[in-house]
């Protein structure tokens, strides 16, 4: 659980905005949107691997 304490003569928009900056980075929002569906773990590793093959390629693409 997220604890933001109001400190002295803050705005209460900047304390939500200490919030959602907290919030955001514990990465709740990602652990739900990922255990939302199963994803086989074969599927995963496919998908990693599809990345690191496009993101190669496009590292080799910008070195010349």
């Amino acid at each position: 659980m997220l604890i933001i304490k109001l400190r002295k003569k803050e705005n209460i928009n900047q304390a939500l905005k200490r919030f959602k900056r907290k919030f955001r980075d514990t990465g709740v929002i990602k652990e739900i949107r990922k255990r939302k569906e199963f994803i086989k773990p074969s599927a995963l590793k496919r998908k990693q691997k599809q990345k690191a093959v496009y993101k190669a390629k496009y590292l080799a693409s910008n070195e010349d």
